[in-house]
This record gives C-alpha cells, structure tokens and sequence, in this order.
C-alpha cells in the first residue's frame, strides 16, 4: 500500500533542518579563527601551507545548500545547477595544483596545527577522487533537471527542493571524506554522507521505497557504531586522530587489532561488501534513477575510500597478509553472488543494483595484491592504482547505466527486461549508453577498467598469487554476462512496435552518454601524475592481443548468459534460440538449480537477523585475521 507524499513531508522538513544545521556547523567551522596561540604552541610552517582551495571545494556546496534552503521554490534548483560549474573549477584547479607542488596541499581549519587542530589534505588520490566526482554530480545535475523541476502554478514542490540539496550535501560530505585528515572528520563526513543519502530513496514517498531508506539508515548506523567505538580506542591508545601522526605512533596490540576490526566490519556495512548488502538492492533500485545515479557511483566511494585511508596509511603494517587475503575472499564472494543474481532479475534497475555489489566486491581484489611479500606491509603502488581506477571508472559507468535504465523507464513506462524488446530502435541513444557503460566496466580498452585490470593483473604476477588473477579474469567474463542479457532483449524484435509513453530529451540522453564516453577514455589520462603506474606497464591499450582477450571475455559471457539468464519466450522459441537451447540445455539445467540456491541465499541475508549475525561474524573474523597472523 503506497502512502501519499504528504505523509512523509513533517518528517523530511525536521530531518532537513538537522541536516542544514549540520551543514551550517561545518561552514562556520572551515572559516579562520583567531589565533590565541600559548608561548609553547608552535606556528604552522607558512610555506608548508596552501592557498584554502581545499576547503573551498568543501564551503562551496555547503553554502549552496544553505543558500537553496533559505530561497526555497524554483530558486533551489536554480542555485544548485550555479554552483556546479563554480565547484568543477575548484576540482580542477586542485586536479593541476597537486602535481606542481609535489606535496599534498594542506590547510589549517581555524590555523592550528594537529593533534590540537584539524588538517584537509589533498593528495594526488584525494584530487583525482574529487574531480571525477565533480564530474559525475554536474552530469547527474543536467539529468535530473526534467524529473526534478518545481511543476508550473505551484511555489514549491517537496521532491524538487530535497533533491537539490541533498544532492549539494553529498558532494560535500564526499569531498570533506578525500580531504579528512584525522579520523573523527572522516566519521563525521561519513555521517553526513549517510543522513544526505537515505532520504533521496525514498523521494516519490511510496510505502516500499520509505522501508528500503529506513533498512539503509539503520545498517548504515550499526556499521557508524562500530566505526566510532575503533575510533575511540585508538584515540585512548594513541592520543591522536590526526592520520599523519598516528601512522607513526601505532603498533600491534590487542586494542589496536580490535579497533581495526571493528571499524573495518562498519565500513564495509556502509559500502555493502557481500554478505552485508541488507540495504543495497533495494535502495538502489527503488530510488529515482538519478538518485541511483548518486548512490551507485559516488556514496558508496565513500566508504571504501576510508578503508583504503584506514588500511594504506593510518595502520599499513597491521592488518597483515591474513586480514588481506580475508577482504579479498568476501571481495570474490561478492562478484559470483552477485553477478548470479544479477542476471535472475526481472527488473533493470535491480540487475544494475546487484551488478553494483558484484562490482564493489572488485574494488577489495586489490588489498592482497598491495601487501609487500617481504615486510608484509601496504604499498602505495600498482595494485593500489588499479583498485583506485577501478573505483573511478565504476563511478562514471555505473551511473551512466543507471541514467539510461531511467531514461528506459520514462520512454517505455516499465524496466521489465523481458520487455525491452524494440526499445533499442526507440531509444538508440539511450541504450548505446547503457551499453557503452557495460563494456567500459567489462575492461574494454582503452577504459578506465580495463588499465585497472593490467595493474591488478601485473600485480598478481608479481606477487606470485594467481588465484586472484582467475577472479579478476571471472569477474569481466560475468560483468559480460548481464551485460549482453539486457542488450539482447533491447535489440530483439519487438511483439508490437514500440510506442513510447513519455519523450525523452535529447539533453538527458547526452548528459548519460558523456559519463560512459568518459570511463571508455579514462585510460588515456596520463595518471603517473596522480597515482603510481609501474614501468612496464602496456602503452598500447589498442593491441590485437588486448583486444582478444577482451573478446574471448565478452562470449565467455555470453555463454554464461544463456546458462544463467532469464530469457523471453518469444527469444527461446525462435529458430536460433531453439537452437541454442538444444545444445546447452543440459548444462542450463544444471545450472539454474545453482543459481536458485544463490537467489534464497539473497533473500535469507536480507533479513535482519541473518545481517546483523554477518556483521558481527566479519568483525570476529578481520580481529582472528589479525591475530593469527601476530
């Protein structure tokens, strides 16, 4: 049963207020305080600090937020799509600034140093992290001025105004994640992602999308709990929070080890690593796709951006081989449990929501890969460079995929794969995008994801663990999968010619095709600037070998996709796809059983208690990791 939206309005007005209160708190926290400095407190070096830009591209949004929250009706959206070009220009001149200094660019909050002060950092990661994300939130923002317009004849409308500032919120909490330079500002940046988050699931105001925001809230919370409480024992232990200096002060004892579980098992909640994605399917299925968009490609950056802070720089001898190779398997788990799944879904967006899961659990093959055979430590080198392009490219191509799926939805008025038939003729530009984003994420050269490959894979070898060479193969050849299972149903004939319900705009077309356009080039982007390309790495992405191995990915997948796939009837009783069907039919009935049990392993780990029984058996199992391996 659906509520009306006015139902929920009491509740969103209080929580936006918290929010801009929040916002207005760290505005006036990144302005510059007296200095009442003590005889014996040491003045900051002033050549070792840069002009604020750093904290501009922080101040920047919040003060949009704030400025759209005053001004209200058609003002919100206006204010907002202002303020997008003006916080682009920061990115980038923080994007050139960081390679000319050759030094991360810091600024003092207030002028004092840390532990007593707070310090923004922007290193080579933090600026590439924040540019793309810059990018994506400006592409989002022309996609969703035509579902996100304040109607004519009316002042203001509830969905418009939350949206715009929501949407400013994140870009903030998200830059405030890259600069944080001690913990706690992470944790609150965090938190502020969260609570800017939850509410763009639940937009429309339906009864099933307001219970997926609550699961994601109350999840994202128990993993902020755990989170906060390693924060505080480190703080106990060490005196600081301050990341520079508590990388020189840590060291293995039983409270740092519990500490590092505890607020590794909570990150993960909040980025949905297999098994705990309790919220993600549903949240990011059931949000406007413009918000999926945001979710997908950007919140959960967040969260993983912090484990590789907390793991690379903060404790990088600590975690040890053990709780490497840990991360890694439920990485693996991620990309067979949720591909599988992915290509059992009868809805677009869910199948792009799974393939979400099966994607981050990507992102964590990179940790066993990074830890130097001979000191067991975290290096800041190829593997770290492939799990970071990989992160990027997921950001542009995954929200591409899910701005086409609703571009799918508004022309056809449903995202039913079994009835995408035709819709490749109706909306080329649309599904060209969708298919675009797909093959980029396969690793197609010369993406993005397919130079993060080369690194991992180089890594691999280097480190002598093929193992995770199989998976990082695997995971292309299933990424293939519902890849080609969607563009199969969009470029079948359609029962009927397809009649669209709603035009599409050329301009939200465009604005999805320049996102996957980007992660198809990302490989040509000379990173050794940013990020640490090793020598030897292939200069040729356009070479008959990497193409054909990237051919013989795409028809593996193929494979998998009959085996697997739900199918159309019209498809199966075709003369090729009988065809098809008389030769693996045997295997696909073999198969699908297999899936099946994958499909009521979902359902069972979407449950409260099964979710939170997982939580507390990965934080045991990153603390036994650890310990084992002292």
């Amino acid at each position: 049963m659906s509520l009306p939206a006015s139902a929920f309005l009491p509740d969103l007005g209080f929580a936006m207020r918290r929010l801009c209160l929040a916002l207005l708190l760290l505005a006036a926290a990144c302005q510059p305080l007296p200095h009442p400095f003590a005889e014996d407190t040491a003045l900051p070096d002033p050549t070792a600090l840069r002009p604020p830009d750093s904290a501009g591209i922080i101040v920047l949004p919040v003060t949009g937020a704030l400025l759209a929250f005053a001004a209200g009706g058609r003002q919100v959206e206006r204010i907002a799509l202002g303020i997008m070009p003006l916080g682009l220009a920061i990115a980038v001149a923080i994007v050139v600034a960081v390679p000319q200094t050759g030094a991360p660019l810091v600024y003092l909050l207030g002028g004092w140093t840390p532990p007593l002060g707070v310090a923004l950092r922007a290193d080579g990661l933090s600026a590439v992290m924040m540019a793309i994300t810059a990018v994506v939130i400006c592409a989002i923002g022309v996609f969703a001025r035509a579902d996100f317009r304040t109607p004519a004849g009316s002042v203001e409308a509830r969905a418009p105004f939350a949206f715009w500032i929501l949407l400013l919120a994140i870009w903030a909490a998200l830059n405030m994640v890259f600069l944080g330079g001690d913990l706690f500002t992470l944790y609150v940046a965090l938190e502020l992602l969260t609570f800017a988050a939850v509410p763009l699931v639940c937009l429309d105001g339906r009864g099933e999308t307001l219970q997926a925001a609550l699961r994601y809230l109350l999840f994202a919370l128990f993993g902020s709990t755990l989170y906060l409480v390693g924060t505080a024992l480190l703080y106990g232990s060490y005196g600081t929070l301050d990341i520079v200096l508590l990388s020189h002060r840590v060291h293995a004892e039983p409270t740092t080890l519990v500490a590092a579980a505890l607020m590794t098992a909570g990150l993960l909640a909040k980025t949905a690593l297999f098994p705990l994605h309790l919220w993600l399917p549903p949240a990011h299925a059931g949000a406007p796709a413009a918000a999926s968009a945001v979710l997908s490609g950007l919140v959960v950056k967040g969260s993983f951006f912090l484990v590789v802070r907390l793991w690379f720089d903060v404790m990088p001898a600590l975690p040890g081989p053990a709780g490497a190779q840990l991360l890694a398997a439920l990485g693996a788990a991620a990309i067979v449990f949720g591909s599988v799944v992915a290509l059992r879904q009868k809805r677009l967006k869910l199948l792009i929501a799974y393939s979400t899961l099966a994607q981050i659990g990507y992102l964590f093959l990179m940790f066993p890969l990074a830890v130097d055979p001979g000191s067991a430590q975290f290096q800041s080198g190829g593997a770290l460079t492939g799990g970071m392009l990989q992160a990027i490219s997921h950001a542009t191509a995954k929200a591409a995929m899910f701005m086409a799926a609703g571009l799918i939805y508004t022309g056809l008025g449903h995202d039913r794969i079994a009835g995408l038939g035709g819709v490749a003729r109706a909306l080329p530009l649309s599904v060209f995008a969708f298919a675009l984003g797909g093959v980029s994420l396969i690793g197609l050269p010369p993406s993005g994801a397919y130079l993060a490959k080369t690194l991992l894979l180089q890594a691999a070898a280097g480190t002598e663990q093929w193992w995770w060479a199989v998976v990082i193969q695997a995971g292309g050849i299933f990424t293939s999968s519902y890849l080609l299972l969607v563009v199969g149903h969009a470029l079948a004939r359609a029962d009927e010619p397809v009649t669209l319900r709603a035009p599409v705009p050329h301009i939200r077309e465009a604005a999805a095709l320049a996102l996957a356009l980007c992660s198809l080039l990302l490989g040509l982007v000379p990173w050794d600037a940013y990020l640490s390309i090793p020598a030897g790495t292939p200069s040729n992405p356009l070479s008959l070998k990497t193409l054909a191995t990237t051919l013989w990915q795409i028809l593996a997948g193929g494979v998998l996709a009959i085996l697997l796939g739900r199918w159309a009837y019209r498809q199966v009783r075709a003369p090729l796809g009988e065809a098809v069907v008389a030769v693996v039919g045997p295997a696909r009935r073999t198969a699908l059983p297999l899936a099946r049990v994958l499909e009521r392993l979902d359902g069972t780990l979407r449950q409260w208690p099964a979710a939170g029984f997982s939580l507390l058996v990965v934080a045991i199992m990153f603390g036994a990791a650890m310990l084992a391996w002292r």
